[in-house]
C-alpha cells in the first residue's frame, strides 16, 4: 500500500463504515469497458490515465465489477493504480456474470457469488474487497422477491475476512431492510437523478441511518438527462446541465455519493468541477419539479 495526500473536493466526505470514510465525489469505472461494457477499452492508455487522475484529484472510491468486460475494469484498476493507496476504498458488485456474447445473466446462488468474490480478488489483486454490493435487479429496476440466501451468503464470506463491509444494488426498501436483518449494509446503489426519482423516500430512509445512496447512471446513463428546465437553470448559473444535474445530487442529501462515470480524462476533470457548483433554492425548485414532467 501507499499513501498521499488527498485533495478538497465538493461535497466534503462521507463514513461509510468505521474505517471507511470517502469523498462523497467517487468515481465509476464502467465506461472503461467497450461499447456496451464488453471488451476492450477503446484507448488503453487513456483509460489508465482516467484512474491515475482520478486519484491525483483526491478520489478515493472507485465504483466497479468484474462483470464489466468482463473483467476488464478490474485489470485496468489493478494496472493504473496497484500497489492501491491506503485510503482507496474499491467497490466492487457481484449477482451478475457475462456470456461470451456479452449478455448480462443473473447469478446468485451461494457457489455463484462466491465464485464472483473470487474472480474479483483474482482481477483486482487483493486479499479481501473493500465493499461488495449483492446486485439483485436489472436495468428495469429491482426483481421482487427475497434476498436473505445470496446475502447470506455473502455474509458467511464477510466472516471468513474475504469482505470487509457489504452493500445492496437496484434493491426495494423492503430488500434492504430484510438484508439488514442479517448484516450491516454500509451502502445502497440504485438508480436516481434529476429524472428518475421513485427512491426518494428510500434516499431519506437510509440518510437518517448514516447509510450511503450511491446513485447509479446520475446523469442519466448512455441516454444523458434532457430536460427544458435543466438546460434553462443551466443557463442562468452559467454551466453545463451535466454539471448542475451533479450538483443537484449532492445538495439532495448530505448521504449521496456520487460515482459518475467517463472513459475521457478531460470529462472526468469536468465532473469533479461540476459537482461542486452551489444551486440557489429557487433553482432547487425548479429542478425538483422534472420527474414530474413540470
Amino acid at each position: 500500500m501507499t499513501s498521499r495526500t488527498s485533495q478538497t473536493l465538493p461535497g466534503g466526505t462521507h463514513r461509510l463504515a468505521g474505517d471507511l470514510t470517502v469523498p462523497r465525489v467517487g468515481y465509476g469505472a464502467m465506461q472503461l469497458a467497450g461499447p456496451g461494457v464488453f471488451g476492450p477499452p477503446r484507448d488503453h492508455e487513456e483509460a489508465l490515465a482516467v484512474l491515475r487522475t482520478a486519484v491525483d484529484l483526491g478520489i478515493t472510491h472507485v465504483d466497479t465489477a468484474d462483470f464489466y468486460g468482463p473483467h476488464v475494469t478490474n485489470r485496468l484498476i489493478r494496472e493504473a493504480l496497484a500497489p492501491y493507496p491506503d485510503d482507496l476504498v474499491v467497490v466492487t458488485k457481484v449477482g451478475a456474470v457475462r456470456d461470451d456474447e456479452g449478455r448480462w445473466l443473473m447469478r446468485r446462488t451461494p457457489a455463484d457469488l462466491r465464485a464472483q468474490v473470487e474472480s474479483n480478488l483474482r482481477t483486482l489483486g487483493v486479499e479481501a474487497l473493500d465493499v461488495v454490493n449483492l446486485r439483485l435487479g436489472g436495468v428495469d429496476g429491482p426483481e421482487a422477491g427475497s434476498l436473505a440466501e445470496p446475502f447470506g451468503a455473502l455474509a458467511e464470506m464477510q466472516r471468513e475476512g474475504l469482505v470487509r463491509h457489504l452493500g445492496l444494488s437496484t434493491v426495494t426498501g423492503e430488500q434492504v431492510a430484510e438484508a439488514q436483518a442479517i448484516a450491516p449494509v454500509v451502502c445502497v446503489q440504485n438508480r436516481y437523478n434529476l429524472a428518475h426519482r421513485e427512491d426518494d423516500a428510500l434516499v431519506d430512509a437510509l440518510a437518517a441511518q448514516g447509510i450511503a445512496y450511491v446513485p447509479y447512471f446520475p446523469l442519466g446513463g448512455f441516454s444523458p438527462l434532457q430536460s427544458g428546465a435543466l438546460s434553462a437553470v443551466a443557463g442562468r448559473l452559467g454551466a453545463s446541465p451535466m454539471a448542475v444535474a451533479l450538483a443537484w445530487l449532492l445538495q439532495r442529501s448530505p448521504n449521496v455519493l456520487l460515482i459518475p462515470g467517463t472513459s475521457s480524462v478531460a470529462h472526468l476533470r469536468e465532473n469533479v468541477v461540476g459537482a461542486g457548483l452551489e444551486v440557489p433554492d429557487d433553482d432547487l425548485a425548479v429542478l425538483d419539479r422534472i420527474a414530474g414532467g413540470r
